[in-house]
């Protein structure tokens, strides 16, 4: 208790773990709606579209986080000279956001790909028979089911979120990991009460979200 006491007076824990509910719920936000359109080219009937959406899935999907979180941070900043905030700090934060909503967006855009095939194909051609284009069709009667039915893999990409907020220690930004290193560095005999301050941290921001998601699934499954 006594190392817990001391980790917690010399570190303030509970601004680095504010700093990661900040990257997850705004990154959430930017991987919902990004996810979203990349889902509508995936099950578009313009060929083109599909070959993006499938694109950009499979690529991003497939590259380690830490490598677009570089990229979005140094190679668009420092090479490129795109800032996002006057400062380095806001900057790094505001890149560390786009990279999170980024790769997200491929989990997302899978998890409502899935939603899709579950809607049954004849409401789309009741939707079609009675004139309805494909965008009215998706975004009032396929979607909102859609979304009903990836309620579970949208939570779970939420988790998977939230957890990968540590990547963006590697560009500075003061998070949980990026605070935990400062422990390690200083005060490695603590090991154990460090692991329990961060795993303690990263549980109680996770459980609810998994319990709430479990819930939702439950409460709004369609039923057939």
């Amino acid at each position: 208790m006594d190392a817990l006491r001391t980790l917690l007076s010399e570190y303030d824990v509970l601004a680095a773990f504010w700093m990661t509910i900040k990257l997850a719920v705004l990154s959430a936000i930017g991987s919902l709606i990004i996810g979203t359109v990349v889902a509508v080219c995936r099950v578009s009937p313009v060929a083109v579209l599909q070959w993006f959406g499938l694109t950009y899935v499979t690529l991003v999907r497939n590259t380690p986080l830490t490598l677009i979180v570089f990229f979005c941070a140094f190679g668009m900043s420092n090479t490129l000279g795109l800032t996002l905030a006057p400062t380095i700090i806001e900057n790094n934060f505001r890149w560390g956001v786009v990279a999170l909503s980024i790769y997200h967006a491929s989990f997302v855009a899978e998890a409502l790909r899935s939603g899709i095939n579950t809607v049954p194909q004849g409401q789309a051609e009741a939707a079609r028979a009675l004139g309805l284009a494909f965008m009215p069709t998706l975004s009032t009667i396929i979607l909102p089911q859609a979304f009903r039915g990836a309620i579970a893999p949208l939570g779970n990409t939420l988790i998977a979120l939230t957890k990968n907020t540590t990547v963006v220690a590697t560009i500075g930004v003061a998070e949980a990991a990026y605070v935990m290193r400062s422990m390690l560095e200083f005060n490695i005999s603590l090991l154990y009460a460090i692991f329990i301050i961060m795993a303690a941290g990263f549980v109680i921001l996770t459980l609810p979200v998994g319990i709430f998601f479990t819930y939702l699934s439950r409460k709004l499954t369609v039923q057939r």
